[in-house]
């Protein structure tokens, strides 16, 4: 879909010439991390049997009773408390009523008029702000599997997990934008440990709501497209639905303009497609939850649960570079991960040379956490520790290992968790000091290269590298490069 152009954050037609602008906001569902599910005893594991993670409370049984899951409120409380949000010392659930294959009660439980926080929201790099209008709490439905021809398959052992659905005001206005958001959303919410938010287990789904109207008119109708499961699903949708209501708003007949409706997205396709008419609040027919009493959140949970709030990723960015001197670059990749960011302070402190741990850290580290080398998958798994990291910084900096040796050492320390001392011993890397082996290696390097000598001479050290090269290798490594350095300038000048 084609005829417009993008200026900044309006969307000229190349028909008309008008300047259409997007409104947009997004309602993103998080699974919290509990162990059970919201309202009952039920373990979810994803991926298990289909309907073995179930029971008479989450299958809608007649008789059965919802218990409230108190660690699934005390996460909720936690996200709310990172975003920023005000919680309500008292709120409530709801019945939200609606007629689904995957829903077993025929309704849901969630938060309607009042939910347990509001207000709060998320500072982009961009320099906008998107706003919260809130955040409840309620529990997910089954999953329907449509693809068996004619038949439709119901898991229910997602129904009942607990969710938060946090919806933004409709502050965004480009597709980057609602995707650096949500990226953003998910950081701090994996960051404090409310939700793995792993969005190929669905674990984070996104609706996201667009309108387009002309610059300087009133807002027009919105659409809702639902259950995106990527960032690049988020983006794609918005773009592809700001170019369809553009052209159908720009139609002679009226009966093409856009309507309020759900749509789903076709990532096959690259487009969006009706899935039905939305439905109003009053087609929900909410009612207060009448087997759950009230929800109240103490003064004291509150204290408690800001006291274990860590520093969330974006401040921790801007202190890394404001106090420890890291490019903005270096700093983002330390905080994407909240224990990569950990064992980077611990190993930054206990040397003291932060950028040297950096550079161990996102050039080796990482690469191997990222391929086969080492079993691990997380820097928590690793038998390598920050204190051994630290101890083979100051081999390097004190001169007792170089740097192609220490990285022999390093990959041997992430496999095995030995010191590196002890490997350096154990590998036979130490570098080599003594002045009269170092000048034998020079000697013999020097041998038969006089054109590089006299170019040494004529001021280009950088010829010194052909030189270097044949040191190390006859030392195996084990030479200590500035010692090197400075024989082979000594010997060029007397030669």
């Amino acid at each position: 879909m084609s005829g417009l152009v993008r200026e900044g954050l309006e969307w000229v037609s190349q028909a008309t010439g008008t300047r259409w602008v997007a409104v947009i906001g997004l309602e993103v569902h998080a699974q919290l991390s509990t162990r059970t599910k919201l309202f009952c005893g039920c373990a979810y594991e994803f991926g298990a049997e289909p309907n073995t993670r179930v029971c008479p409370v989450c299958t809608g049984q007649p008789g059965s009773l919802p218990v409230l899951n108190a660690e699934a409120l005390e996460l909720a409380v936690r996200a709310a408390l990172a975003l920023g949000c005000e919680v309500a010392p008292r709120s409530k659930f709801d019945r939200k009523n609606y007629f689904y294959c995957d829903l077993p009660k025929n309704y849901q439980i969630t938060q309607y008029d009042r939910p347990y926080c509001s207000g709060g929201g998320i500072d982009l790099d961009s320099g906008r702000r998107v706003r919260l209008e809130r955040i409840h709490v309620e529990e997910d439905a089954g999953k329907a599997i449509h693809d068996r021809g004619d038949a439709t398959l119901v898991d229910f052992n997602r129904a009942g997990v607990p969710l938060i659905e946090s919806v933004t005001h409709a502050d965004l206005c480009c597709p980057e934008d609602a995707g650096a958001y949500l990226a953003a959303l998910r950081e701090i919410l994996v960051y404090v440990g409310a939700s793995s938010a792993d969005m190929e287990k669905g674990e984070l789904r996104c609706d996201v709501n667009v309108s387009v109207h002309p610059a300087g008119e009133p807002w027009r109708t919105k659409v809702e497209v639902k259950n995106l499961n990527s960032f690049s699903n988020v983006e794609a949708s918005i773009e592809y639905e700001i170019a369809r209501q553009v052209a159908a708003w720009e139609s002679s007949d009226p009966a093409d303009h856009p309507v309020q409706e759900t749509r789903l997205w076709d990532a096959g396709a690259n487009r969006t497609r009706t899935m039905r008419k939305k439905e109003g609040e009053a087609d929900y027919r909410y009612f207060p939850e009448p087997d759950l009493p009230p929800v109240s959140v103490t003064p004291a949970l509150l204290e408690a649960t800001r006291a274990l709030l860590p520093e969330l990723p974006a401040a921790r960015r801007a202190r890394y570079q404001r106090e420890l001197g890291l490019s903005a670059y270096d700093a983002g990749v330390l905080t994407a991960a909240r224990d990569v960011a950990d064992f980077f302070e611990a190993a930054a402190r206990l040397s003291g040379a932060p950028k040297d741990a950096c550079n161990w850290i996102t050039n080796e580290v990482l690469r191997a956490l990222s391929g086969d080398e080492v079993a691990a998958t997380s820097v928590d798994e690793l038998p390598m520790k920050p204190h051994d990291l630290s101890e083979l910084i100051a081999l390097v900096r004190g001169g007792t290992l170089s740097a192609s040796a220490a990285r022999q050492v390093v990959r041997a320390m992430m496999q095995s968790g030995k010191a590196a001392g002890e490997l350096v011993v154990e590998l036979g890397l130490e570098q080599v000091q003594d002045d009269g082996e170092l000048e034998r290696w020079c000697r013999e390097a020097l041998a038969g290269r006089e054109a590089i000598a006299a170019q040494v001479r004529e001021g280009h050290e950088k010829a010194l590298g052909a030189l270097m090269g044949p040191v190390m290798q006859a030392s195996k490594g084990k030479a200590n490069p500035q010692k090197v350095r400075e024989i082979l300038l000594r010997l060029i000048q007397e030669g």
